[in-house]
């Protein structure tokens, strides 16, 4: 087996998700992955939105409600059931992850999704669920040190993660070879790796 570009790992990650049920979906930038976790909202809160989709006001209660917080909280705020005040007055619940039934939840995974933030930077893959970016892998080509990969993250996580990049809750690193991963953590560590 030859040296893999980066390139052709994403294609091939990507392939591989797509066969175990994941939906592929393009999203390029900030705009359309609010638009896409607004439709997966919907989509997972259909019962409880009486097929109603949310107003742009609605949403932005939401967008509000998950906005701040530490990791820790964002993580308990996935968890949690958000009471939302409809604009006709009718109180809904709104469901972000469902942790009982998790076959009942949307897998989506997206890659080069742009972000302008200090810097603008793409990230290579991003894992969705319910529309939320829960899970990014950062890949190298065959041969870099997995190390690289983790710098790029913490470079992300200082100048461009931000809003729904916010809910990250596991990182990958890969160069084809080796893999590992770890938790999403302020303060994180090469030492808190796992392959």
């Amino acid at each position: 087996m030859g040296i893999q570009s980066e390139t052709e790992l994403e294609k091939n990650l990507i392939k591989q998700l797509v066969r175990q049920g994941y939906e592929k979906i393009n999203i390029r930038n900030e705009e359309e992955l609010n638009l896409n976790f607004k439709k997966q909202l919907e989509l997972h809160n259909k019962k409880a939105l009486n097929d109603k989709p949310l107003t742009d006001k609605e949403f932005e209660k939401i967008m509000i409600h998950l906005s701040g917080g530490s990791i820790f909280d964002k993580a308990k705020k996935l968890r949690d059931q958000f009471q939302l005040l409809r604009d006709n007055d009718e109180i809904v619940y709104i469901q972000f992850f469902d942790s009982k039934d998790w076959c009942c939840n949307k897998f989506q995974v997206t890659n080069q999704i742009t972000i302008e933030g200090k810097y603008k930077n793409r990230y290579d893959v991003t894992i969705l669920i319910n529309g939320l970016p829960l899970v990014q892998i950062e890949l190298k080509r065959s041969g870099i040190e997995l190390k690289e990969a983790f710098n790029q993250i913490n470079r992300y996580q200082k100048h461009s993660y931000g809003k729904l990049f916010n809910f990250i809750q596991l990182f990958v690193i890969s160069n084809g070879v080796n893999t590992k991963y770890y938790a999403n953590n302020k303060n994180q560590s090469f030492k808190q790796t796992f392959y």
